[in-house]
């Protein structure tokens, strides 16, 4: 009969330990991953280029960029919308970036890990 509440042989401690390094280092490259995700940056344009803008990795709008051709003064909703174009496109860049490096991790598991990225 085994005994309750243990493991036979006693190797479960051993691969325990080792499965806890394991995620600690997984953890701790998964924090060096996002921090160089934070200063990378991603831009995208809109407008057939008359507007670019450029945001981090950390989702913080960092610049935006008109060409003359784009301010028209009798036509500021059609700037606004290309501008929000622009931003949104750039922001799914940066979120399919940090999607693929979170996959390199959880190899595809799905779910991810909420709040890293």
């Amino acid at each position: 009969m085994a005994k309750r509440g243990g493991f036979p042989g006693g190797g479960m401690p051993g691969n325990m330990a080792n499965l806890m390094k394991q995620a600690q280092k997984m953890q701790r490259q998964m924090e060096e991953q996002a921090k160089e995700l934070e200063t990378k940056e991603f831009s995208a344009t809109a407008g057939g280029g008359a507007v670019e803008v450029t945001v981090s990795g950390a989702k913080k709008m960092l610049k935006v960029k008109l060409s003359e051709e784009a301010v028209d003064p009798d036509d500021i909703e059609m700037l606004e919308d290309l501008i929000v174009a622009a931003a949104n496109e750039a922001l799914e860049k940066a979120d399919a970036e940090s999607s693929s490096a979170m996959s390199r991790f959880t190899g595809g598991m799905g779910g991810g890990m909420p709040g890293l990225f």
